[in-house]
Formats: structure tokens, sequence, C-alpha cells
């Protein structure tokens, strides 16, 4: 693949490597360092002019740290004459800040900040996966491709789950309805939701099961768990329902705070995420945790939208 290079900054340097391999391709030198007053600085190792270059930064660990820095090598970039500069941005920052809500209605809309700044930067096209609101692509004036882990999510039921054809696909909450849906139709079973009532954020108040679950396996889906206090609350409810087994499929694991401790004593029988953050570490503390790997599905929409391909067969389909 001439006239492409793939830089990846420090958030999560093991998905970068993966994808610049699979594409057969080296990771692009760059050098990123902090001054004493901890201000960023980025040097671009090798020349870019006129290449399309593509950064690969997650909006996790440090995520204030890592945006900055993404915005800091999208501009070097720019500046040094790239033909184009794509940030490939597996976990998109802030992606729950995207609305303002009946209650504090002067809270932010940080998402529509985060597009504004990003394409301030210089950057001229943005993939990402599993939007937490698919319309934060409206936010944006250059192209954005959301991809899903939906494929590689089917794939995974299928292999480690034998009674997947009893199963019940079960949305933590209302939003979640749609993502749901799709899956139960695609593996053709029945599925269910929670509704939950909160009444301040990670704090949840009041659970109600819409469907049923009695003596099935029950697959909790979401986008995102970020302290897990949904997910586990939802495991317990689908217990006392009559649940055999829980499993949770979520794409983003963010596990902050009490996350692992609560999934270690939830009864769960895994509690699956893709590596679009990094999870080692907490697979160390959390035997539960399980990972699938999403890395050829961003590598290929690297290589798709590089040569001018279209990128929707990834939507249905995993590549091999």
């Amino acid at each position: 693949m001439p006239n492409i290079k793939i830089f990846s900054g420090t958030s999560h340097p093991d998905l970068g490597q993966k994808i610049s391999d699979r594409l057969g391709l080296e990771l692009g030198k760059v050098v990123t360092k902090k001054f004493s007053n901890q201000e960023t600085c980025v040097e671009i190792g090798e020349s870019v002019r006129g290449e399309d270059v593509y950064i690969v930064q997650s909006g996790c660990g440090e995520i204030n740290d890592n945006l900055m820095e993404l915005l800091i090598m999208i501009n070097a970039c720019k500046i040094a004459s790239a033909s184009r500069v794509t940030a490939v941005i597996p976990c998109f920052p802030y992606a729950r800040q995207d609305k303002k809500d009946k209650v504090g209605s002067r809270a932010p809309i940080s998402a529509k900040l985060v597009a504004n700044m990003l394409s301030v930067s210089g950057a001229d096209h943005i993939i990402t996966m599993d939007l937490h609101a698919s319309q934060i692509q409206g936010f944006f004036d250059i192209p954005v491709d959301n991809l899903y882990a939906e494929p590689a999510v089917l794939k995974w039921i299928k292999e480690n789950i034998n009674e997947w054809k009893n199963c019940t696909i079960v949305s933590p909450d209302a939003g979640g309805a749609k993502r749901v849906t799709s899956i139960a139709d695609r593996l053709n079973v029945d599925f269910a939701l929670i509704h939950k009532e909160r009444k301040k954020a990670n704090e949840v108040d009041r659970m109600v099961l819409v469907g049923d679950v009695k003596d099935r396996v029950a697959i909790l889906v979401d986008d995102m768990a970020d302290t897990c206090g949904t997910i586990c609350h939802a495991a317990d409810k689908l217990v006392s329902a009559g649940a055999t087994k829980v499993y949770a499929i979520l794409t983003h694991g963010i596990f902050s705070g009490p996350a692992i401790t609560r999934i270690n004593n939830a009864c769960f029988e895994a509690v699956v995420v893709t590596n679009t953050i990094p999870q080692e570490d907490k697979m160390k503390h959390c035997s539960k945790i399980q990972v699938i790997d999403i890395s050829m599905i961003l590598a290929e929409a690297i290589r798709r939208t590089h040569n001018g391909e279209s990128v929707s067969y990834l939507f249905s389909h995993v590549p091999l």
C-alpha cells in the first residue's frame, strides 16, 4: 500500500501495532514527550508530505491528555503537508455528553466540542466504533465512518455460547433497544429490555424487566460499561427472573472506579468486551473478562478508505 502512513498515540499502542501488522505496514515513528509543566509535545519522526495518514488513538486512560495528544498529532501531520489525515478513534471520548437533559439545562454538549476540536486541528476524516449515539456523526462537517462491533459479537456468541439458540438478548436500558433488537433479529432469538430510573448520573435507582428470560441464557448487550452499576444490577434482576446463565457483551469496557470489584461479585458467566480500550491490566484482576479483537475491522476500514472502496461491507461482516 503506497502513500500510506499509520501512527499510534500512547493511549493504545497494542491496537495500533495490531492494525499495522494486519495491513503489513510498519508503524510510523513518533516521539511523544511531556515537558515538566505537563505540556504535551509530539514530534513526527518521518516525512508525511503527500501521504495518506492514519492516527490511531482511543479515548481511554488519561482521556484529556490523550485527546490533546491526538489533536497535536493531527496538526503536526497537517502542517507537515500530509495530503489527508484520518483520526482512527475506536472509543470516542465524551460521547455520553451528547445532549442537554431536561433536568440540567446548563449542561455542556461536550461531544460537539470534541468534534469541533478535531475538525479545527485538521482531521479530514474520522473512523470510530459504536458511537454512544450515532447522531454524533452529525456534529462533524467531515466524513465519519461509525463501524459496528455487532458482526464480531455475533461470531463470538455462536462460537462460545452452546445454547445460543435458546437465549434472550437483553438491553440494560431503553436507549440500547435498537442495538439489541438488531442482534436478536440476526440470531433469530427473543429480546428483552430493562427500564431503569436514575436519580443521578452513575447511580441506578429502580429496574423493571420487560420480556421473558425464564430458563434461558440471558445475554446483556450494551455499547459501554463504566462503573458497571447498571449491568451488575441488571444481572441480578435477570437471575431473579429465572435466567439460567448471564453473559454481558460490551463494545467499550471502560471499567473505572469500583467496576472490577462489582463484576467479580456479580453472577456473570463472562463479561466480554472488545479491545477498543486496553484490557490487559483489568484481566489480571478479573478472570470473567474476555476480549474480542476488533483490530481487523479497523484495519480493513483503513485499507478500504485508502483504496477508495466502500466500507459498508463491514457493517454486517467480519473480515477474515
